[in-house]
């Protein structure tokens, strides 16, 4: 078994690589922190529920000799909604399509029926190298961190395949983050950059904007409630007759519930909950766009979404 630490010899590679990875696990695994963490800066949306990440958030790594592309994909779950569905059949078109697989495992927890269960589809994917990337390293003790890595081993062992690479790392302590996109790098193939320097990703602005209303929404909203928001972003336009050292863009947006008793939820005692949605997430509008945002946020009942294929359509699934 090859685990990398950082003291691993690096070789040198000559010539450019340019190529697409993507992060797997089940809900919650560190998919999202660990993207943001290799971009260096806020793509894909982050919270301690399962399930946060609905669209393919694309980070863009570049480096001197390379340039990573990070698909991030939905955790892979059993369905119970046609939203769901919808969401694994995502997660499956992904996997075929990218040049590197990394399986994020937690390093708190053990091997589960759902880690297995993600492990066996990989299994079917024969070409695609595979890396095990152990999460979450700064909650463990190196004697549970060890059995970890041994299990991880063992697990593809079972399953018939070889882990290309298996690397423990803290997203969030920042260790061992550059050792992963030094060891990713030599799985993609050679060629030029597949997009201009100093972008970030190929979500479009108005995607980004809803998931970042969405992220704020989420956050201290009751147990029942993570798989009932969706947020859609009406228009984003500059306000006219401003000085052009003075901008401002004004964002009106909806954030659909699945039935009216969750209005009160996300609305809050005279407002204030959705009004800390507005604050907090503005402050990330801004720093994404980069100019001074005039957020307009709306709560609407979109009965029952995640199981009728029409709302799932102008919700944008």
């Amino acid at each position: 078994m090859s685990v990398r630490t950082q003291s691993s010899e690096q070789s040198v590679e000559a010539a450019h690589r340019a190529g697409f990875a993507c992060f797997v696990g089940r809900p919650n695994a560190g998919k999202s922190t660990l993207t943001n963490a290799l971009v260096g800066q806020k793509v894909a949306i982050t919270s301690n529920r399962p399930q946060t990440t609905r669209h393919t958030v694309r980070g863009i790594v570049h480096r001197p000799d390379a340039q990573l592309i990070l698909v991030d994909t939905p955790g892979l779950h059993k369905p119970r909604t046609l939203l769901g569905q919808r969401l694994n059949d995502v997660v499956r078109t992904t996997w075929a399509e990218v040049d590197v697989i990394g399986f994020c495992l937690p390093a708190d927890e053990k091997i589960g029926p759902g880690d297995r269960f993600i492990a066996k589809e990989l299994a079917g994917i024969r070409k695609t190298p595979k890396v095990a990337i152990v999460t979450k390293t700064d909650l463990v003790d190196s004697k549970t961190l060890a059995e970890q890595l041994i299990a991880i081993d063992r697990l593809g062992e079972e399953l018939g395949f070889t882990w290309a690479e298996i690397v423990p790392v803290s997203a969030t302590a920042n260790k061992q983050v550059d050792l992963l996109a030094d060891l990713l790098v030599p799985l993609l193939p050679e060629g030029p950059a597949l997009y201009p320097e100093g972008d970030l990703t190929d979500e479009p602005e108005q995607v980004m904007v809803a998931e970042l209303i969405r992220e704020a929404a989420l956050e201290g909203v009751r147990d029942e409630l993570p798989h009932s928001i969706a947020v859609v972003v009406e228009e984003m336009l500059p306000r006219e007759d401003r000085p052009a050292d003075k901008p401002l863009l004004d964002i009106h947006a909806n954030v659909f519930i699945e039935r009216p008793s969750q209005k009160g939820i996300i609305i809050g005692p005279k407002g204030k909950r959705l009004k800390e949605v507005g604050i907090k997430s503005r402050k990330h509008i801004e720093a994404l766009l980069g100019t001074p945002v005039f957020l307009d946020l709306h709560v609407k009942v979109a009965k029952d979404w995640q199981r009728d294929p029409k709302q799932l359509r102008r919700l944008g699934f």
